[in-house]
């Protein structure tokens, strides 16, 4: 479980961007963000993966005070949560495969960056990972030769072959035509149910998150102004945002 207390975040000479944000994350749960530009909502993201520093606020998993601990908890949240960029950074001139296997430098140790090698044992659990999210007949092909979806779908296979828990995914459906965004909003939350993932994702089309999510967090100018069940939004909802 993931519990967030009253995050604040500051601009250091510039605006508070978050303001006493609230909420629980548990196994199992697709969480969709949701907001007009400039909410906050990858702001928050950033917060969750550590990739920007709180200025106020309590951060507990699996009931371990990550603040507190600066050292164990960074480690936990490199080693168990995965960030997941709108773009997709892979390795272009490597196989999707490749990508899968090597992972990012949080995930993989420095010597299978440089040499590429891995155990037998890895290269059947990426198979089967990248079989799951449909793409077992691209494994070999190159990553630019992928379209923005299956690049996305390789981040999500990279992310569970390296030990992910955690899937923070940053609009993981921007540009994409509607088959692949649902496609893709499909896995993760299918994953979510047989794997006991946590996956929240920043989500601008409202009709996708009210579609997907099993819980929906509304922001507004940095405010958690929503957080109900997966459901249409009401139209005063919507007002809020």
């Amino acid at each position: 479980m993931i519990k967030v207390d009253q995050l604040s975040k500051k601009i250091p000479a510039g605006p508070k961007v978050l303001s006493d944000i609230t909420f629980e994350a548990h196994r199992g749960e697709f969480i969709a963000v949701v907001g007009s530009s400039g909410s906050g909502k990858s702001m928050l993201l950033k917060c969750l993966a550590l990739r920007e520093k709180w200025t106020s606020g309590g951060y507990f998993v699996e009931g371990e005070d990550v603040l507190k601990n600066p050292l164990t908890g960074t480690r936990k949240i490199k080693r168990e949560f995965a960030y997941l960029e709108e773009k997709p950074v892979l390795s272009l001139n490597k196989s999707a495969l490749k990508n899968v296997l090597i992972g990012t430098q949080y995930q993989t140790p420095l010597w299978r960056i440089v040499t590429g090698m891995v155990r037998n044992d890895d290269y059947m659990g990426a198979m089967d990972t990248i079989e799951k999210v449909g793409l077992l007949e691209k494994a070999h092909q190159k990553a630019e030769k992928l379209s923005g979806g299956e690049k996305q779908r390789i981040a999500i296979s990279r992310a569970l072959v390296h030990g992910a828990k955690v899937i923070l995914a940053d609009e993981p459906v921007s540009g994409l035509d509607p088959h692949a965004a649902e496609q893709i909003l499909a896995d993760l939350k299918a994953l979510c149910k047989q794997q006991g993932l946590i996956v929240i994702a920043v989500i601008h089309q409202s009709d996708l998150a009210e579609r997907f999510a099993d819980r929906i967090l509304g922001l507004n100018r940095g405010k958690l102004v929503l957080n109900i069940r997966g459901r249409r939004l009401t139209q005063g909802e919507k007002l809020q945002l």
